[in-house]
């Protein structure tokens, strides 16, 4: 299986208040029961095994942007809203953090026992790729968290994630079983956390010789590690800057939301009765669904969707959130008894925003556009971990178009 790249992840503590913890399962959901009617359930677990589509689906719902809690919360939410629909959607989540990650074998024991799939094969492959990203790879980081999201038809991937307490990072590793050829060479679709420089990577192509010194040594299959190519960098500053951003991506996505909609927009995409920042999410929330790989290298730009709950770029807008949730909810429904126009209104709303970006130009104005969602948060329900959003001490009149666009 080929590696896709390595990055840095900063290492956060802290809980995910019930608040956005209940609307990151419905939304979680949502997007799961879209991509598996729209494409799927095969194309759900290769989703999650791309480590920037992964960022990007967690900063859509509400996490901070660039964090390691990111994976926690994620996949929390997931087991939690994903589980109860596993039969029909045909896809089950288990495992998860500390104690947890422990009963993930068992999990599995009983997805075999549900499904007729080899439940004491999986249960293995899960303490395999534990034991290789936690053993066989020496560079500081202890597994803490482990999640393995398997199918109905056998398809699997792992997410597990480690810490090293003396830098206060994490390291994310993923896991894909399309192709998978071996568990010891070259077997990861990506680890993502800090380039620690040179360390043991006994599962890399070059390192076959080691391997078999090894065999002869300890008598058994030493697992081992990997060498790292793409470098996705996830800063440690806490605030989205324009540098995170692709500028011509979310300047063309507000363009077309906010300031050009065609003249039969609502009509055209089906959703009428929303609003130009209810539809700002919408798309970005269509573009993790539909969207290609090439379209995730700048996770950041996701937060736009439905802020962050440390206030970065802006406190989450509940009751947009809302009406994303149900918007979609909706849309998923209807699809089920065969209407599917609704569903096709959203990934038309995708389609439209990156058509637009064929010709447009963005200018640098990107802190008036954070500072514009945060005079206006309060009006949208704006909620941090501090409490809730106020209007601006000052509120000066609205002077239109924003000049981002």
């Amino acid at each position: 299986m080929k590696r896709s790249g390595s990055a840095d992840l900063p290492l956060h503590n802290g809980h995910v208040p019930l608040w956005l913890s209940e609307r990151m399962a419905k939304l979680g959901l949502a997007i799961v029961e879209t991509i598996a009617m729209e494409f799927s359930t095969e194309e759900v677990i290769s989703k999650l095994a791309d480590p920037f589509w992964f960022q990007s689906f967690g900063a859509v719902m509400g996490m901070d942007w660039h964090s390691s809690g990111i994976t926690t919360s994620v996949l929390g939410a997931l087991k939690k809203s994903v589980n109860p629909h596993s039969k029909e959607l045909g896809i089950y989540i288990c495992g998860g953090k500390g104690k947890h990650s422990m009963k993930t074998p068992d999990e599995l024991l009983f997805v075999g026992e549900r499904t007729g799939l080899n439940g004491t094969e999986l249960a293995g492959f899960s303490k395999l790729t534990a034991k290789v990203d936690n053993t066989a790879i020496q560079d500081g980081f202890q597994l803490y968290q482990h999640n393995f999201i398997v199918t109905d038809k056998g398809g699997w991937c792992v997410i597990q994630q480690g810490m090293n307490n003396s830098n206060g990072m994490a390291r994310r590793y993923h896991w894909h079983s399309k192709d998978l050829q071996s568990f010891i060479n070259e077997p990861h679709t990506f680890i993502y956390g800090r380039n620690q420089g040179k360390i043991l990577n006994l599962t890399a192509n070059n390192a076959s010789l080691a391997r078999e010194k090894s065999l002869l040594i300890a008598n058994e299959n030493p697992d081992k590690v990997l060498k790292e190519v793409n470098h996705l960098v996830m800063p440690n500053h806490h605030d989205v800057r324009m540098k995170d951003v692709n500028m011509k991506r979310l300047g063309a996505m507000l363009w077309v939301t906010h300031e050009n909609q065609p003249q039969d927009f609502e009509s055209l995409l089906m959703l009428k009765g929303m609003g130009p920042r209810a539809l700002q999410s919408l798309a970005l929330v269509s573009e993790v669904v539909y969207g290609t790989p090439t379209r995730f290298e700048d996770p950041a730009r996701f937060s736009f969707a439905h802020g962050g709950k440390d206030g970065h770029p802006f406190p989450v807008p509940v009751k947009v959130f809302d009406e994303t949730i149900n918007t979609l909810q909706t849309a998923i429904n209807r699809a089920k008894i065969g209407n599917s126009d609704k569903i096709h209104a959203i990934k038309k709303l995708s389609e439209i925003s990156i058509g637009a970006e064929k010709n447009f130009t963005p200018n640098e104005n990107f802190d008036a556009l954070i500072q514009k969602e945060r005079d206006e948060s309060y009006k949208y329900g704006g909620r941090t971990i501090f409490g809730k959003a106020q209007p601006p001490k000052k509120d000066k009149p609205s002077s239109g178009q924003l000049s981002l666009f």
